[in-house]
Parts: structure tokens; sequence; C-alpha cells
């Protein structure tokens, strides 16, 4: 059965495609299967792995929309193990679409029942909004984890995205956990970067990933070469920090679970 991890944050800018895109393609490459779902309109998870835009091309709106099993949708990425269910600006018109559709928060819930026995982990990257997008991805998922960059102000959005999130556990999904939380985008030479750290792990102590995401030239570019970092740059600070945080979310799942996962063979 898949771990299902959503990729969500109130606050655009954080690092939550970049997260989705490089988390995922550093599990497929410690041989875990994985699938990546682009449940952003702007599907800049579905161009980051590789996809050029292709009108033709099913994507998650018609899943969600003309209930399309996703094994139709899913498409194969460049990295080994890792499928993408990709999105396009359709998606915008599923956020109206889905209003006054039955059980609209649980659309996706649904389509995922038919994959989570094809792969270890199941991402999610979510948009930068609490809107039915991010609500049915928080409604499918087990677990939320939060990219937060290391700059003012990201105390009080992490603080909001976590009342939002304790709502949905009353509400909608009550096996909602926390999956942790990522500090991006850290600067060791600035003092802002070392304070905000201080702060965060101070409020929110174990829930804070060892993993540190750097603020990273490489990582910044691959985006734009079609290329997850591990393919890009596989030596850069960038792929090192992805690869890290990869072998802790399959550990923690197995400290979780007390069990191995899939495959044999975890690369850590």
């Amino acid at each position: 059965m898949a771990r299902i991890i959503a990729i969500a944050n109130q606050k655009g800018g954080v690092g939550k495609t970049t997260t989705a895109v490089n988390l995922s393609a550093c599990l497929a490459a410690a041989h875990q299967p994985t699938l990546l779902v682009d449940c952003d309109s702007q599907a800049n998870s579905t161009a980051a792995i590789g996809f050029a835009k292709d009108p033709s091309r099913h994507t998650l709106y018609h899943s969600l929309i003309s209930n399309e099993p996703f094994d139709r949708i899913v498409q194969k990425s460049q990295v080994e193990g890792l499928d993408v269910i990709p999105a396009d600006k359709n998606l915008a018109g599923a956020a109206v679409e889905l209003v006054s559709a039955e059980e609209r928060e649980y659309r996706l819930r649904g389509a995922l029942k038919a994959m989570e026995d094809k792969y270890n982990f199941i991402i999610m990257d979510c948009p930068p909004a609490l809107d039915l997008l991010t609500l049915n991805a928080l409604c499918a998922a087990g677990s939320v984890l939060v990219p937060i960059q290391c700059e003012y102000l990201a105390l009080e959005g992490v603080s909001e995205l976590l009342d939002t999130l304790m709502r949905i556990r009353r509400t909608l999904n009550p096996n909602l956990e926390i999956e942790g939380i990522l500090l991006t985008m850290y600067d060791e030479r600035t003092t802002l970067s070392r304070q905000v750290a201080s702060d965060l792990h101070t409020f929110f102590g174990q829930q804070i990933f060892k993993s540190i995401i750097p603020r990273n030239v490489r990582l910044a570019e691959a985006p734009s070469f079609g290329k997850p970092i591990i393919l890009y740059d596989p030596h850069s600070k960038g792929a090192e920090g992805y690869t890290h945080l990869a072998k802790e979310v399959i550990s923690n799942g197995e400290k979780r679970t007390g069990t191995g996962t899939r495959s044999a063979h975890t690369g850590t």
C-alpha cells in the first residue's frame, strides 16, 4: 500500500514544486516505485520533470471531471521507477466545475485507489491556495509535507497552515498526519536563515526534518531543462539535500510501521 504524501503550503514560492519533483525522483532512485501527481493548474511539476505542453495529452483534469482512470493518464518519466499524472491549465476550471459535484472533496482519493498497490509512494504537488484541488489532495493523503522558506514571517504562515490542517482532520480526513516540516532555500551565510531555522526548531521540535534544502543555483536551473536535480547535477548541494530527504522519509515510514518497504533495495 502506497504512502500518500501531499506537498502543501498556502504560501507561494516556498519550494513546493521543487520538493515534489525532486523528492519523487530521489525516492524512485532509491528503488521506491513512485507516482508524482501534479495537482496545480500551472503544471510546473509536469514541466519540471520533462513533459512539454501537449493539448492532446489527458491529465488530472480528465480524471476529476470525466472519471477517466489513472492508468489511462499515467506517464512514465525519464527517471526509472517514477511515473507522473500530469496537469494542464484546464485544472483551473476543475476547481469551479467540482463545486456542485457529489463527494467533491474525495474525487482524487477515489481515483488513487486503483494505484495504491502499484507504488511505494504517491507524492502530490498542491497549488498555493486552499482551493478544491488542495482539499482533494489533503483528503486523499495520509500525511502532509510542509516546505518553508527560511525568511521573515515563515513561522506565521506555517502556523496558519497547521490550523487549516487541524480543521481538515476534524471534518474531512481524520487520518491526516504531518509528515514533517522542510526548511528550504536555506543560506547558512545569513543571520536571517539561521534565526528562522532556530525559531522553527524551537516551535515545532521533532516535526522539522533533519534534512535541509540549501539555496542552490543548480537546483533553481534544473526545471528550465526539464530535469530533476539528480539528473541535472547529481553532485550539487541541492541533489545532496533531496537525496537525504528521501532517505529520511523512507526511514520515518519504516519506523512508524515497523516494517520495510516493497523493495529490498532502498538505497539507504
